[in-house]
């Protein structure tokens, strides 16, 4: 990576660079929202449409000189499309949470009801939590999982049917099974809601075939660029016709200013990089490598939230497997060179600052190459780390173990 002019001209960010690039190659990323971009993207990000402003949509720009902000927006319009099978698609999000808020405010008004899926049974800030700005503006009724750790759909149509909101919002950020999206799209033309989708975890694991694809069933479908789908981070909203112009309208000048032409172009060469056929076999590898850890941390009584993993993350409960806090494992996995969060499970009754879970996600070792028997080895080393975070000499040798493997699978060759 070249830093030469950055070293010239402020040491302490490049300080800063240098270090977390020899975090990121010699520890693994187990964060399910993250993931490591190609070196395409990389240099995407730093180019002069960084200097750029371009209010407005390609053809219809209100600023001169757009020839080429024009084809790279154009280009990522048209890869996401056939990528999702998508009616129309905007790619000036600035990120996930935008993205959501730009899609309420294109179609509710302040006060009508949204059914999300509750926070603690795996849904996300921006799905209703209070302390979210989405929650002081309308107003969300959450559903959770039942006992056998599913969705359990009569009970949503029963609340549906109660409720009568506006919107039904499917999607999650801890969830760890399928969705059945026929089944949301019965109960919303039940009860005449529009139906929303949120998927940020997942759209790489769509968009390379390892999942079913949502779109079809969904008025409105957002989702982050970053994480599995493995573009840089941003945001991005696909509907179906009859929306395009007030999802537009309530991007551009509803919510935001000018897009990042950078970023929207880093986008439409990580949709590039999405449509190749070698990123199919990486969504099949990542659900497969998922599986193996749920396999292995089961088998070292590890408690696997929602009965286990259709996807590319698990959540576990360490607390109630080990006695050990949320907290307490994501510290001292940090210590061996393994990256993971803390999270709460369904119904915690411990504070989301120390919870009873934590999250561990397998799109980023995927990206580096790492298959079944890579996870077998990291699965071992998270229990072993979590039975003994309080012993500092086991906790270094692992780590030591962890950053062999990682000089075996270069970051950035």
């Amino acid at each position: 990576m070249n830093l030469k002019n950055l070293k010239k001209t402020d040491s302490k960010v490049y300080e800063a660079t240098k270090n977390e690039l020899k975090r990121q190659e010699e520890g693994l990323e187990m964060i399910a929202s993250e993931n490591y971009v190609s070196k395409s993207v990389l240099e995407a990000l730093g180019t002069v449409f960084t200097n750029k402003y371009s209010e407005g949509y390609p053809g219809r720009r209100y600023y001169g000189g757009q020839e080429y902000t024009d084809v790279v927006e154009s280009l990522a319009i048209e890869r996401a499309k056939k990528l999702f099978g998508a009616q129309h698609v905007n790619v000036q999000p600035h990120s996930g949470a935008p993205a959501n808020m730009i899609a309420y405010s294109a179609v509710l008004k302040p006060g009508d009801k949204i059914l999300g899926m509750d926070l603690s049974h795996g849904g996300h800030l921006t799905h209703g939590h209070p302390v979210t700005l989405s929650a002081q503006i309308y107003k969300f009724i959450g559903y959770k999982t039942g006992k056998d750790g599913k969705i359990d759909y009569d009970e949503l149509e029963k609340m549906a049917i109660k409720e009568k909101p506006k919107m039904i919002l499917a999607g999650f950020s801890a969830y760890t099974r399928n969705l059945n999206y026929k089944r949301f799209r019965q109960i919303a033309n039940k009860v005449d809601a529009i139906l929303m989708i949120d998927i940020a975890h997942i759209a790489g694991l769509i968009a390379g075939g390892a999942i079913t694809n949502p779109v079809p069933f969904f008025d409105i479908v957002t989702t982050t660029t970053h994480k599995t789908l493995r573009g840089p981070r941003g945001g991005m909203i696909l509907c179906k016709e009859e929306y395009a112009k007030a999802i537009d309208k309530a991007t551009f000048p509803g919510f935001q200013g000018g897009p990042h032409m950078n970023n929207i172009a880093a986008k439409a060469v990580a949709f590039g990089e999405a449509l190749k056929p070698s990123f199919k076999k990486y969504a099949v590898q990542v659900i497969s490598n998922a599986k193996v850890l749920e396999k292995e941390l089961s088998g070292y009584g590890l408690k696997m939230m929602f009965g286990g993993t259709d996807n590319h993350m698990v959540l576990v409960d360490v607390f109630g497997s080990k006695g050990v806090t949320g907290k307490e494992a994501e510290v001292a996995l940090d210590k061996i060179g393994i990256t993971v969060n803390k999270n709460m499970i369904p119904d915690d009754p411990r504070s989301p600052m120390d919870p009873s879970g934590i999250r561990i996600g397998t799109p980023a070792i995927t990206t580096r190459g790492m298959k079944e028997e890579e996870t077998r080895k990291i699965a071992n080393w998270i229990n072993a780390a979590i039975e003994n975070h309080d012993d500092e000499k086991v906790l270094k040798m692992i780590h030591r173990e962890v950053k062999a493997l990682c000089k075996k699978f270069p970051l950035y060759r």
